[in-house]
């Protein structure tokens, strides 16, 4: 590069000239828009944060029945919306660490039954009030109760006993868990005044926005709270908007409505990142696309016929034809090398003959009827209908019902016995198991019961022995391949893109699409 390139893109990243400029000047100097473009996000990362302006993102999967009550939150845009106005006591680094938010530390007893989490001092909530473990301790009480509806209810089931001491949060618990700093990371626990009790959609907590426009499944916009404690939440707005059709998303991106997206098709994904001006990432990780049955509920009740719906599907295909390169091969189990103790199993093949056997077996007579929308997960309904042939070559029949984009979460996920869905995985085992998997949770959306999974997954939490708990987890993953209502063909990359008009992208954060939730808050407006 010369030197007056090298001046001109330090200049653009500081805002001193318009991106415009930079870049008619470097075509004037001989260089191509790509290279441009890429040179000046080089600088830009280089430059570092820039405070101000108005960060603008579009998301899919927001609709108008959801609520800013994070028990509820159970979309992309539900978690991208949380991470604006709440924190939880911890969350992830990017490498998939922890890190303190509310809790400044934390520490266990020698048999991790009992964690202390020291409430960070000086913080407050947006409304001026200052936060302390009384808040948490409610928080985790109101997502723990009797009447509690929260996605983090499973999480919560084996605290014994929650108090304070100062700024301290003691959580006494049934059995050991070595895991339980990374449960507290989970998106539903916000630490909210009174632990949400007395207002749990009010958006009150200590991350650095303030909500001032809610119009739910439509439009959002925050602004920069001033006495957020941390060191993110550079731009002085944010506008989020709902954008669930892909084509439409993508063309907001293109036209400079929306700086940053999530979901990009995999389709079209090498197509828009061609684009001038855009970059297209792709991050591997515990995400997957799913087909989720209740085994509580006839005819998914039937073992035979769960496994002839298992055998019926052709899993490469439908990364071939729905993933187009983003993604891999699922097994049935939720648990891929993303996580840190996985061990690899048989992979389970399409085998029509084998899934005609099981059917002849079930004695179930008719269609299948499956429920499906763009909501679910992208190219669903693509997804649904080569499902649809890959079982007529085993002489079964799936009748395919498209349910609307708005009110999919609501009405179909979790309520209606078999349809179309997405997980974007938890960082532990323990933490995706026991959110969707134990007995007794909330989010069980097979509805799987097993008293022995339920104690194998217990004894886990509490085994030292690195080994033995790694095969009590893969004996976990056999359990639910085989015996829940779980067809999981393919594990999804999060396929996310942003403009050059804004900087501070990080590649391979851990966590879910768009830098774990937090892309809007950490990446800056370059000007």
């Amino acid at each position: 590069m010369n030197e007056e390139l090298k001046f001109l893109s330090r200049q653009a990243a500081l805002g001193t000239i318009s991106r415009r400029k930079f870049l008619g000047r470097a075509g004037a100097l001989g260089v191509s828009a790509a290279a441009a473009s890429t040179m000046l996000a080089g600088a830009v990362h280089a430059a570092g944060p820039q405070k101000g302006g108005t960060l603008r993102i579009g998301l899919q999967g927001g609709s108008t029945t959801d609520s800013l009550d994070p028990a509820t939150a159970a979309n992309t845009t539900s978690v991208n919306l949380i991470r604006m106005w709440g924190e939880p006591l911890v969350e992830l680094t990017d490498d998939g660490g922890l890190q303190g938010k509310v809790a400044e530390s934390f520490e266990a007893s020698a048999d991790a039954t009992t964690w202390t989490f020291t409430i960070r001092k000086g913080i407050t909530f947006s409304n001026g009030q200052e936060v302390t473990a009384a808040d948490a301790a409610a928080t985790l009480d109101r997502h723990a109760g009797e009447e509690s509806k929260s996605g983090a209810l499973g999480l919560l089931r084996d605290i014994k006993n929650v108090s304070t001491n100062g700024r301290d949060v003691i959580i006494e618990l049934n059995n050991g868990n070595a895991d339980l700093p990374y449960l507290m990371s989970d998106y539903h626990l916000i630490i909210q005044p009174n632990g949400g009790k007395d207002a749990p959609d009010a958006a009150i907590g200590t991350g650095p926005y303030i909500m001032k426009d809610v119009d739910m499944g439509v439009r959002f916009v925050a602004e920069k709270n001033p006495n957020y404690w941390g060191d993110i939440g550079h731009a002085e707005t944010i506008e989020m908007l709902v954008i669930n059709d892909n084509t439409a998303r993508v063309a907001a991106l293109q036209s400079g409505q929306v700086d940053i997206i999530d979901r990009v098709p995999p389709r079209t994904a090498g197509l828009v990142a061609r684009a001038p001006g855009v970059t297209v990432s792709s991050t591997a990780g515990p995400g997957h696309y799913v087909f989720i049955a209740h085994v509580n509920t006839a005819p998914f009740d039937n073992p035979d016929l769960m496994m002839a719906l298992k055998y019926g599907i052709n899993r490469q295909e439908m990364v071939d034809k729905i993933l187009f390169g983003y993604g891999s091969v699922g097994n049935d189990s939720p648990i891929n090398a993303a996580y840190p103790m996985y061990e690899e199993m048989e992979q389970r093949e399409y085998d029509p003959e084998k899934a005609a056997e099981y059917f002849k077996k079930s004695g179930h007579e008719g269609p299948v009827l499956l429920r499906t929308s763009d909501n679910s997960f992208p190219g669903a309904p693509d997804a649904a209908a080569l499902f649809q042939q890959s079982l007529k070559a085993a002489g079964i029949e799936l009748e395919i019902k498209r349910e609307p984009n708005d009110g999919y979460w609501s009405e179909v996920w979790n309520n209606k016995p078999f349809c179309t869905s997405y997980w974007g995985g938890r960082s532990t085992q323990d933490q995706m198991f026991t959110t969707a998997y134990l007995s007794t949770a909330d989010w069980n959306d097979t509805r799987y019961s097993s008293e022995s999974f339920d104690k194998l997954l217990i004894a886990a939490r509490a085994e030292l022995d690195q080994d033995k708990r790694k095969k009590m987890y893969a004996d976990m993953g056999m359990m639910v391949r085989n015996e829940s209502g779980l067809i999981c063909p393919m594990f999804n990359d999060f396929v996310d893109a942003h403009t050059d008009k804004i900087g501070g992208w990080v590649e391979g954060v851990a966590g879910f699409s768009l830098m774990n939730g937090y892309a809007a808050q950490r990446m800056w407006v370059t000007g």
